[in-house]
C-alpha cells in the first residue's frame, strides 16, 4: 500500500516565502535609493573649503547660498577652478556656527540668502525606517503563511489526518484473511458507504461509529483500509496521540478541523488508530477538567453525538486497550458497535500465510498449512514477519 498523501499538501513553505518578501522590498529600497541618487548627482555640488569660500566671497563670486546649521550649498556667479575642474556648485561646512558678521559679509556681496532645516541623511532614513520595514516584512508573511496553509504557524490546530483517495490503490477484503467474522459485519457499512438512501429511506439510523477491538498485529487497520476499498469512499487515517500536544485547545480544534474535512468529503471514512490515547476514562488524570486530553475527548464526543449532524461520515477506530476507554465514548449513538478482532484460528493463519506467500518464490516441498498448524496464537503481523524472515534468509 502506497504512503498515503497529506490532506493538505504545502509544496511553498512559510520560510521561503518570507525570504522572497524580504528581498523583494530590499531590492525595491535599494532601486530607490540608487534613483534618488541619481537624480540629486545629476549636477553634483563640490566640497570647498571655507578659506576659498571666503575668498571668493570677497570676490564677489558667491551668487546664491542656502544655509542649513553649520552646513552651506550654494553656486558661484563664474565657475571657480579647482584641480583642473570648473566649479558652479560648491558645499562646505563652517568651522563654527553662523554668525552675524557673515550674513553681514554676505549681503554686502548682494548674495541671495535662504536657510533651510537640516534634512537626515540616508543612512539615517534607512536606519529609521528599517523598524517599520521590518514589520511590514513580518505581517506580509504572516498573511501569507494563513492564505497558503502550510505550514506551520496557525497550524497548530489544524488535523494531521492523511486522506487516501478512491484514485490510490485498492485494499479490499480479498487482501484480508483470517477476520471472516470481523468481515461479515463490516459489510453493511459498505452497503451504507454505497448507497446511504437504501437505509435513510426506511426510517433506519446508521450507526456513526464502529470500534474495532482486538491483539496488536491482528489487522484492524487493514479491515478499515479495506472497508473503504470496497466502498471506493475517501478514507481519511489518524493516530489518536496526533490530536494531544502542549499546547491547551490544540486537541479540540484538530478534531472538529478532522470532522470538517470529513463532511466536505462525505460520504466517507474517518479511522482513528490507538484511539485509547485520547479517550481514556475523564478524571483519571492530574490535569482535571483543565487537562488537554480530556477537552480533545469532549470534543470527540459532541462532533460524534452533537447538535450537529454527520452525516455521511463514518468513525472507525481501533483499539487494543478497551477496558480503559471512556464510558461516554462507548455508548449508544456514537460507537454503535464494537467488533472483535481476535487472532486467526488455523484456517485464517493459512489464508494470511498465502496473502503473504503470493510475492515469494516458494519450494515445492513447502506446506503452508502445516506452518500454519505450528502457529498457534500467531497473529497476522507474526505471520507476514514468517515470510519475511524466510524471504530474507533464503
Amino acid at each position: 500500500m502506497p504512503e498515503p498523501e497529506p490532506i493538505r499538501p504545502n509544496d511553498n513553505k512559510p520560510l521561503g516565502r518570507f525570504s522572497k518578501n524580504t528581498a523583494l522590498i530590499a531590492g525595491m529600497l535599494l532601486l530607490f535609493v540608487m534613483a534618488t541618487s541619481l537624480i540629486r548627482n545629476n549636477d553634483p555640488a563640490s566640497a570647498v573649503t571655507y578659506t576659498e569660500f571666503r575668498a571668493e566671497l570677497s570676490r564677489g563670486n558667491v551668487h546664491k547660498v542656502t544655509v542649513s546649521n553649520r552646513e552651506i550649498d550654494g553656486e558661484f556667479r563664474a565657475p571657480f577652478s579647482k584641480a583642473d575642474q570648473e566649479i558652479t556648485r560648491f558645499q562646505l561646512i563652517l568651522p563654527g556656527e553662523m554668525t552675524d558678521g557673515l550674513i553681514e559679509d554676505l549681503e554686502a556681496e548682494d548674495v541671495i540668502i535662504d536657510a533651510k532645516t537640516s534634512q537626515p541623511s540616508w543612512g539615517q532614513l534607512l536606519l529609521s525606517a528599517l523598524p517599520w520595514l521590518l514589520f511590514i516584512a513580518f505581517w506580509i508573511w504572516i498573511f501569507r503563511t494563513m492564505q497558503g496553509g502550510g505550514n506551520r504557524a496557525f497550524q497548530f490546530g489544524r488535523s494531521k489526518a492523511k486522506l487516501i483517495s478512491p484514485d490510490t490503490p485498492k485494499v479490499t477484503f480479498a487482501d484480508v484473511a483470517g477476520a471472516d467474522e470481523a468481515k461479515q459485519e463490516l459489510e453493511e457499512i459498505i452497503e451504507f458507504l454505497k448507497d446511504p438512501s437504501k437505509f435513510s429511506r426506511l426510517g433506519g439510523r446508521l450507526p456513526t461509529g464502529v470500534l474495532l477491538v482486538g491483539p496488536p498485529g491482528t489487522g484492524k487497520t487493514l479491515l478499515a483500509r479495506a472497508v473503504a476499498g470496497e466502498a471506493g469512499r475517501p478514507f481519511f487515517q489518524m493516530s489518536g496521540s496526533d490530536f494531544v500536544e502542549m499546547f491547551v485547545g490544540v486537541g479540540a480544534s484538530r478534531v472538529r478541523d478532522l470532522f470538517e474535512q470529513g463532511k466536505e468529503h462525505a460520504p466517507c471514512i474517518i479511522f482513528v488508530d490507538e484511539i485509547d490515547a485520547v479517550g481514556r476514562h475523564r478524571g483519571a488524570g492530574l490535569g482535571g477538567g483543565h487537562d488537554e486530553r480530556e477537552q480533545t475527548l469532549n470534543a470527540l464526543l459532541v462532533e460524534m453525538d452533537g447538535f450537529e449532524t454527520n452525516e455521511g461520515v463514518i468513525l472507525l477506530a481501533a483499539t487494543n486497550r478497551p477496558d480503559v476507554l471512556d464510558p461516554a465514548l462507548l455508548r449508544p449513538g456514537r460507537f454503535d458497535r464494537q467488533i472483535v478482532v481476535d487472532a486467526p484460528d488455523v484456517k485464517g493463519r493459512e489464508g494470511i500465510l498465502r496473502i503473504h506467500a503470493k510475492k515469494l518464490p516458494l519450494s515445492d516441498d513447502v506446506e503452508l498449512a502445516l506452518i500454519a498448524r505450528g502457529t498457534p496464537g500467531m497473529s497476522g503481523a507474526d505471520l507476514e514477519n514468517i515470510c519475511n524472515e524466510a524471504a530474507l534468509h533464503a
